[in-house]
């Protein structure tokens, strides 16, 4: 009867176990109890993820023998695809060692280089001894025949390999929901690149098109059309949610300023990287190493300055600047040497504005500075200039010759100064209470509430050319460095066009917590002999703790 009973207790158990597990199967909930919530999907993450209906294969090329750093950029990474496969099971993910056959890692590294992901150089500290070390943080996503290449690792120039750690962390739900979000979601907007008015070619043009089709449809537009049928142009440029107008060079006809000024009252976006000056590198190459910087009138001034801003016919020289390249020699003999120039800013950010947060510095050239007006729109200033800036008027004659001199620190006094704004609201129009160039039977005087940002240096959309190839945009070829350019622009076009509030998830901050290397490669022994020795000794007090008592224990008996 005993055995009976206590048989009955274990089926009990059994069954109580079966019943626990199933029901946890079916339902369960993960906690996420870090200070930052860095496992917390977005509402914008979620959205994306819950629309994949078939299996998504993610392979992540980050398995290997890494640094602490790195090591905590595949943890991290880990976690996150984790959580994300928690959501959704039709997510699936591998860690890749792309040495792990034994293959030669610069061979290796110069198949990921041509696949468009660039390896990455990292600091080995071991023992006090820095060596060098490639590793490839990269991940590729798989869908229905369509593949997404996803970057793992952030780069800022200057960054120490925690700073970079840190804010590819930062980045790691942005980077895949981004992903996602172009293998399932179709897309819908469209964008107009416009022409008709000297515009930088196709060429200089094609990475970025390139890669904003990923996201939208993309259409060349021209305004030639105005002069005879302008009520017929502004219909067909409606269709389109944004336009963006890159280094026009040719003045608009107040014709045009009509078309562009409606579109604008009725809801459309807009990205003008527009100049008031007239100046190039290439005009400097010639025997006389000097050319003249002069105003160009694109007949837009009243145009901004109706919506709240001015662009001035001046140009920004900055301490804080990218260099220019010369070459010396000829033949097998020539060398390409950078010097800094002072017409060639970087800029900083003013704040976390999710079009800027955590991006690499832009690299500007021959920008004016914008002043902002009081007009009732909200202007947020994206980009300016270094503090130690100052403005110089134009005409003016620059020379190859200011290589040859230091710089007057004394006189770089202007501060900081604006050269991307973003302007947001319901803008009056420019030709509000004034003639207007044609009759509109729809004219709007003050629009709906829209968006648009405007960039006061062109070239900041212009990809170099190599061969005859376009290359990415931001990456030049002289120095090896590559700049934040088309982060800048493809976060700016969507968050002009964001129908997914995917962009909030910039703004996300996480902090991680590194160890001190330096201070770990001094005090190494000191630890190691802790570590080892403590326990012993732990060990050995309660042993002696418990013999003393048990003895005790035995004589009293």
């Amino acid at each position: 009867m005993k055995n009976l009973k206590n048989y009955k207790w274990i089926f009990i158990l059994i069954m109580g176990l079966i019943l626990i597990n199933v029901l946890a199967s079916k339902f369960h909930s993960r906690f996420d109890l870090t200070q930052d919530h860095r496992y917390t999907l977005s509402p914008a993450a979620k959205n994306i993820i819950k629309k994949i209906e078939s299996p998504i294969v993610i392979d992540v090329f980050l398995k290997g023998t890494f640094p602490p750093e790195f090591r905590r950029l595949q943890s991290e990474t880990r976690q996150f695809l984790e959580e994300m496969a928690a959501y959704n099971s039709n997510i699936k993910f591998n860690f890749i060692d792309p040495l792990a056959e034994g293959d030669d890692a610069n061979a290796v590294a110069q198949e990921f280089y041509e696949l468009g992901m660039t390896p990455a150089s990292i600091n080995v500290m071991e023992n006090g001894k820095e060596s060098e070390s490639i590793i490839f943080p990269w991940a590729i996503a798989n869908f229905n025949n369509k593949t997404v290449k996803i970057p793992l690792l952030k780069n800022k120039l200057g960054n120490t390999d925690e700073e970079r750690v840190n804010n590819s962390v930062q980045q790691l739900e942005y980077s895949f929901a981004d992903a996602l979000g172009q293998l399932v979601q179709p897309k819908k907007k469209k964008i107009a690149v416009m022409r008709g008015n000297g515009e930088l070619s196709d060429a200089y043009l094609a990475d970025f098109i390139k890669t904003i089709r990923q996201y939208y449809f993309v259409a060349p537009f021209t305004l030639d059309s105005v002069a005879n049928y302008p009520e017929k142009n502004l219909e067909d440029l409606k269709e389109f949610d944004l336009i963006i107008e890159a280094k026009p060079t040719q003045a608009y006809t107040e014709k045009e300023k009509l078309v562009l000024d409606q579109y604008l009252m009725n809801g459309g976006k807009s990205l003008w990287l527009v100049e008031q000056t007239a100046m190039e590198n290439d005009s400097l190459f010639n025997p006389t190493g000097s050319a003249f910087a002069l105003p160009r009138d694109l007949n837009l001034n009243d145009f901004f300055f109706s919506y709240g801003i001015r662009i001035n016919p001046a140009l920004i020289n900055d301490i804080y600047s990218a260099p220019i390249v010369l070459a010396s020699g000829s033949g097998n003999d020539t060398r390409f040497s950078p010097y800094p120039w002072f017409y060639s800013p970087l800029t900083s950010s003013p704040n976390s504005h999710p079009i800027i947060n955590n991006i690499e510095a832009v690299k500007f050239e021959w920008a004016n500075p914008i002043d902002t007006l009081k007009n009732g729109i909200k202007k947020t200033i994206l980009l300016s200039s270094s503090p130690q800036s100052k403005i110089e008027g134009t005409p003016k004659e620059i020379s190859l010759n200011l290589l040859n001199s230091r710089p007057d620190l004394s006189s770089y006094t202007a501060g900081e100064l604006p050269m991307a704004v973003l302007l947001e609201g319901s803008f009056r129009s420019v030709y509000k209470n004034r003639v207007k160039p044609f009759d509109l039977k729809n004219y709007v005087d003050k629009g709906v509430a829209t968006k648009m940002v405007v960039i006061s240096d062109g070239d900041v959309i212009k990809n170099q050319m190599q061969r005859g190839e376009p290359l990415e945009l931001g990456f030049d070829r002289f120095t090896g460095n590559t700049y934040g350019n088309k982060e800048l622009l493809l976060n700016a076009v969507n968050y002009l066009l964001d129908d997914s509030g995917l962009i909030d998830i910039r703004s996300k901050e996480i902090s991680i917590a590194f160890l001190n290397s330096e201070r770990t490669a001094q005090e190494r022994e000191k630890w190691q002999i802790i570590n080892l020795v403590l326990p012993l000794l732990l060990l050995g007090l309660v042993a002696f703790i418990f013999t003393f008592f048990r003895k005790r224990r035995y004589l009293k008996k």
